[in-house]
């Protein structure tokens, strides 16, 4: 048995179909091998031709966001964690420097109201305990001096188109766009042009909004989001039915974007979006925008 397996095995490829076509054609009792080449780049072709025919034409949007500037407020718990956890390093810490130094003066004070010291320390000895005491009225002196520069800024906060407003929240932009008959506030966007990536596509419709100079940084290549809608039926064509709407994800990082004189913005927290947004938009913009 095991010499027919060996001369079995040591057969190529095509002589093993022609001895199976030829075991069914003899017995009748299975269907004969064909072999037919294999088209890799048909799947490609029609790929193209669907999307040149595709009836949905695509877009792409920018979810820019400014991240918090200044950390929130503690809530209840997290401030009576705080005061536990600065409890207990009071507790397990050692004495520092400064501390040493003063028990060593106050000690050398004493021994100097006893009249136990010697001549090497009388001499130095008032510069030491002098020069601590100076350390010491100059951090209360700083301490009462320091102003800290306000959480809350009504006049700012309250200005929707100004970066530096809720510094303590996320901000997310928003951009004045027509869209069909009537202008939405919507997360700026732009349509998709022959020969460039959403990506690229994304970054053109931040430019078009915004004034020149503006840092942001994209997070990633690949879209972390997608709206479909369809157009109104009296603006439908047989080419024409709706959007794909691809959003991408980037973060201010230098400078407060001016807006062009043609697309008004809005810095807007989460949970003001649904004030600006139609809820089947929102209900997809949610998903990925992090309220951090």
């Amino acid at each position: 048995m095991a010499a027919p397996c060996r001369k079995m095995a040591s057969r190529s490829f095509p002589q093993l179909l022609c001895y199976f076509s030829r075991i069914a054609v003899g017995s009748g009792a299975c269907r004969r091998f064909s072999v037919t080449p294999i088209d890799r780049a048909t799947p490609r072709a029609s790929t193209a031709a669907d999307r040149a025919t595709s009836p949905w034409s695509l877009m792409a949007a920018v979810c820019l966001q400014r991240l918090p500037v200044i950390t929130a407020d503690c809530s209840p718990i997290e401030q009576r964690f705080k005061q536990m956890l600065q409890q207990m390093e009071l507790e397990k810490s050692l004495v520092s420097d400064h501390e040493l130094r003063l028990m060593e003066d106050a000690e050398r004070m004493s021994r100097r109201q006893a009249d136990d010291y010697d001549s090497d320390e009388e001499d130095r000895g008032d510069q030491e305990i002098m020069m601590t005491q100076d350390l010491e009225d100059t951090w209360e002196q700083r301490l009462k001096n320091f102003q800290p520069a306000p959480r809350v800024r009504a006049d700012v906060d309250k200005d929707l188109s100004s970066a530096q407003r809720c510094l303590a929240d996320s901000l997310v932009l928003l951009a004045e766009q027509q869209v069909g008959a009537e202008r939405l506030w919507l997360l700026p966007q732009a349509a998709w042009q022959e020969g460039e990536t959403l990506r690229q596509t994304a970054e053109r419709a931040l430019d078009s909004v915004t004034a020149a100079g503006v840092k942001v940084t994209f997070l990633g290549n690949a879209p972390c989001g997608v709206y479909k809608y369809k157009l109104p039926k009296a603006a439908r064509t047989e080419g024409s039915v709706g959007r794909k709407v691809f959003f991408f994800k980037a973060i201010l990082a230098d400078g407060a974007p001016g807006s062009a004189p043609t697309a008004p913005l809005l810095w807007v927290k989460k949970s003001e979006l649904q004030k600006y947004l139609k809820p089947s938009y929102m209900m997809k913009v949610d998903r990925f925008i992090l309220n951090l």
